[in-house]
């Protein structure tokens, strides 16, 4: 399997703007700037979108090791929030803490958080991060 992105930039890293586009779409022309992933300007940026694949993977890949597990969640919800800090003269992203909470109906909450937690380690984008991934995870009754 392989996926497509592609982004345009136009001008300088502080004055200048871009566009993502991806083959489903999902994204056309999408915009960001130096403003949108360092300040409050309109438009998108890298980290943002990393935080989203993270926390959708997760959530799919929670999903299918439960119901591996002949468990069946009825909801999952999960906020990726990723930190990125300033060393020396570049940024890193030194942290994505995952918030995850879930419905599953039958299952203890000690078994979902050992699920959770295997599966925070296994998901694919957990794997290609060098970035600490941190987890809380609710079963919700």
């Amino acid at each position: 399997m392989k996926r497509n992105a592609n982004a345009r930039w136009q001008g300088s890293a502080h004055d200048g703007s871009g566009a993502l586009t991806v083959d489903s779409a999902t994204l056309k022309d999408t915009p960001y700037s130096f403003k949108s992933r360092f300040g409050d300007g309109r438009g998108t940026n890298p980290e943002e979108l990393l935080a989203a694949a993270h926390a959708g993977c997760f959530t799919m890949a929670l999903s299918l090791a439960l119901v591996n597990r002949g468990c069946h969640p009825e909801m999952i919800e999960t906020k990726a929030r990723l930190t990125m800090d300033q060393s020396n003269a570049s940024w890193i992203i030194t942290t994505i803490h995952l918030e995850t909470q879930a419905r599953v109906p039958g299952l203890d909450g000690e078994t979902f958080a050992r699920v959770a937690e295997e599966t925070k380690v296994s998901c694919p984008i957990s794997k290609v991060l060098n970035a600490t991934v941190t987890l809380d995870a609710e079963l919700l009754v």
